[in-house]
């Protein structure tokens, strides 16, 4: 998969792609059909594995010749050593986590830097739906809330908080809506935040 085919099936994860560099070892977390992973390997010469529950997404991973590991990753990740990963993405999945504090801890342990991302609850259609009295439906979530599979919302400064007492550094935050960042007002204007992290202390 080229750039521009990954821009056309998903400019956010297009976008997010810079973050990775060439020739890495990458880990992606909740990685659905593949898709990043496929670019990154066939563009940018990665390797690495994506860790996906869903029983649908697995043959779109095997297709695409991900390496792919069937399991919850709020198990754990036990199965990788410190610091096994230069990169681990968890790209719109952390918001699906019980355990969000014990994922972000996994994901400082293994990987050098990280890269999460997830809708910012902050996005201005959301905030107008709350003071109209009602859950936000919206592109980034888009579950009513009787059955969306979202279990947290957070907004870009909760994050950047939580990142921190975990052991993570925040080198980049950018919000995003389309696919392009978001400059003037981000946490009102970016429907989906990205934070781009490292491990407290590391060069």
């Amino acid at each position: 998969m080229n750039f521009n085919e990954l821009s056309g099936l998903r400019p956010d994860l297009a976008f997010i792609a810079h973050w990775v560099r060439a020739d890495t070892e990458v880990l992606d977390l909740g990685c659905g059909d593949g898709v990043m992973l496929d670019y990154l390997q066939t563009d940018k010469r990665c390797h690495g594995y994506g860790i996906e529950i869903d029983d649908d997404k697995i043959p779109a991973c095997i297709d695409r010749g991900v390496s792919v590991i069937q399991q919850d990753m709020e198990a754990g990740l036990a199965m990788f050593a410190d610091s096994a990963f230069d990169t681990v993405l968890c790209l719109s999945a952390l918001q699906m986590m019980k355990n969000v504090e014990g994922v972000l801890r996994d994901i400082a342990r293994v990987g050098r830097e990280a890269i999460v991302s997830f809708p910012n609850f902050a996005y201005w259609p959301h905030r107008l739906a709350l003071l109209r009295g009602r859950m936000p439906v919206s592109k980034s979530l888009p579950y009513a809330w009787y059955d969306t599979p979202n279990l947290r919302c957070a907004t870009i400064s909760d994050f950047e908080e939580l990142a921190n007492e975990v052991g993570l550094d925040v080198l980049e935050c950018v919000a995003l809506h389309d696919g392009q960042p978001v400059t003037f007002l981000p946490n009102w204007r970016g429907s989906l935040a990205v934070f781009r992290l490292k491990k407290t202390g590391s060069s």
